[in-house]
């Protein structure tokens, strides 16, 4: 199936959020049990890592061995210190940014401009360094407790830490994207809303003018992760992802979920 988009913002944004059917459905099949994330089910280059600090039993020395990550930072060149680029919600300013290569892996690189921060950043840019957009989109937010650094950092650098991590996952899913597109994978969005007008207009609360917003569109997906799953289950886990969609004024989805096996039948 060849892969075709709209232009439209909230088509890209659907797009992105589409990407999370890699690390949903886990849970959600009949052959899979519902299990905390364990060190074994990280990307190599993160088990490493872990493994590294769980070696460490003193904080004070964890918190060295942190500042050392430090100088062994893939540095994010001055042209790249963008917004789009900056995590937010951090003490210290600083950015992330990968590159996905010809092997379909994502190699990152991060800056900021203070030592401790810089050191959270190498640890993350190594540690997801080397894999593909989807093994970075199944890691659970929880493996920061795996490395035992809660005693080391304030609550602020946990929480930056953590935004750190959730902005890599975000650029992660546009990569995912980017590759689903250049594959011609199967995912194709098309905008509907213009059929919908009249609808859309007795949607608006009362006083205040229609506009012409993006508010039906007609998905294709093609995944294998719909392996298993009926049909009110998959559509359950898209309405799942796009509920911050639905929040900004989409309506109504025309949904055509397959499997890759189902598609080529």
């Amino acid at each position: 199936m060849n892969a075709h988009m709209r232009s439209s913002a909230l088509g890209s944004r659907m797009a992105v959020k589409q990407t999370a059917l890699h690390r949903l459905p886990q849970q959600r099949t009949k052959s899979s049990v519902c299990r905390a994330q364990t060190v074994a089910d990280l990307p190599a280059p993160l088990q490493k890592i872990v493994g590294a600090f769980q070696m460490v039993p003193d904080p004070m020395a964890r918190y060295k061995q942190l500042l050392y990550f430090a100088t062994k930072l893939d540095v994010l060149p001055k042209e790249d210190q963008i917004p789009e680029n900056k995590v937010e919600g951090c003490v210290s300013q600083v950015w992330v940014k990968p590159e996905l290569r010809d092997d379909g892996k994502l190699y990152w690189k991060a800056e900021s401009d203070s030592q401790l921060t810089k050191g959270l950043a190498a640890l993350l840019a190594q540690g997801l360094s080397g894999t593909s957009p989807e093994e970075v989109l199944r890691i659970e937010p929880d493996f920061i407790e795996m490395l035992g650094l809660k005693q080391s950092l304030t609550p602020s650098r946990s929480n930056g830490f953590l935004n750190m991590f959730k902005l890599m996952q975000r650029k992660a899913a546009a990569a995912a994207v980017t590759a689903m597109q250049a594959e011609e994978a199967g995912l194709v969005i098309e905008d509907e809303s213009s059929k919908h007008a009249g609808h859309a207009a007795m949607m608006v609360a009362p006083g205040k003018p229609a506009t012409k917003g993006e508010t039906h569109f007609k998905v294709v997906v093609v995944s294998e992760q719909f392996d298993g799953l009926n049909l009110v289950k998959r559509h359950r886990l898209i309405y799942s992802i796009l509920q911050e969609e639905f929040s900004r004024g989409l309506h109504a989805l025309s949904l055509d979920t397959k499997t890759p096996a189902e598609a080529q039948s």
